[in-house]
């Protein structure tokens, strides 16, 4: 989903209407027909003290020069920058990456994850926070992406994931989407989505969701591996995983 045109960037025009007083509900499409919300914008611009308490806790993690994936409106980015980090926020997203700029983010870039080259210094904690592990988007793309991140990282570098298992959502629209899923040969909580705000459709892209084991798995022939886990308070607004190199 790189290169999106001024009437693709839902997210950003939900994100910059926020930012100025406009208050919006950003719809989320499946390709099976269903839609929903994803909560109110000010989830994305929640001050630190308001996060939830294992997200708090993965920013002890973080260390040296950072990189903020699919950054949003840069909350994780902003507070590691007010701490002393040196920080990059990326988005696909022209209109996020104008919020961060807007909101104090020293260096925001309009980028996606497959576009990630290494830059002039390596990055030492590589965020995919806000369940945005699932930017890897399918089996594929968890086995290969992680090579990208290994060419950007430096000799010690961490990813800091969050994702949640898809088998802790029990509605039956939703498990009869896991079921087409396995008849697809698919993940089970491989999604095909599209986000919508007024007038604003972002194309169609594919976005992840996993359980422990799975992403374990996922990442074996990788150069890294999971050594800690943070988890919400209940299942299903899932977990944060430490993954680094070796192992």
């Amino acid at each position: 989903m790189d290169d999106l045109t001024d009437d693709q960037d839902a997210f950003g025009r939900l994100l910059g209407d926020y930012l100025h007083g406009e208050y919006g509900i950003e719809l989320v499409e499946r390709d099976d027909g269903f839609i929903g919300t994803a909560g109110s914008p000010s989830q994305y611009f929640a001050p630190f003290d308001a996060w939830p308490s294992h997200e708090r806790a993965a920013m002890d993690w973080a260390r040296g020069r950072v990189l903020d994936i699919g950054c949003g409106a840069g909350r994780h980015a902003l507070h590691l920058q007010e701490q002393g980090f040196d920080v990059t926020g990326i988005d696909v997203s022209p209109g996020a990456v104008a919020v961060c700029r807007e909101r104090g983010l020293r260096d925001a870039r309009v980028l996606g994850i497959t576009r990630i080259e290494r830059d002039s210094r390596p990055w030492d904690t590589m965020l995919l926070l806000g369940a945005n592990f699932g930017l890897m988007g399918s089996a594929d793309g968890a086995r290969t992406l992680p090579a990208r991140l290994t060419a950007v990282g430096g000799e010690n570098a961490r990813i800091i994931a969050e994702s949640r298992d898809p088998a802790t959502i029990s509605d039956p629209v939703h498990l009869a989407y896991r079921e087409a899923n396995a008849q697809a040969d698919r993940l089970p909580g491989q999604l095909r989505l599209r986000i919508r705000y007024k007038r604003y459709v972002t194309p169609w892209f594919e976005y992840l969701f996993v359980a422990k084991p799975e992403l374990e798995h996922l990442l074996e022939g990788t150069d890294w591996h999971v050594t800690q886990y943070l988890d919400a308070e209940t299942a299903a607004d899932g977990y944060i995983a430490l993954i680094e190199k070796g192992g």
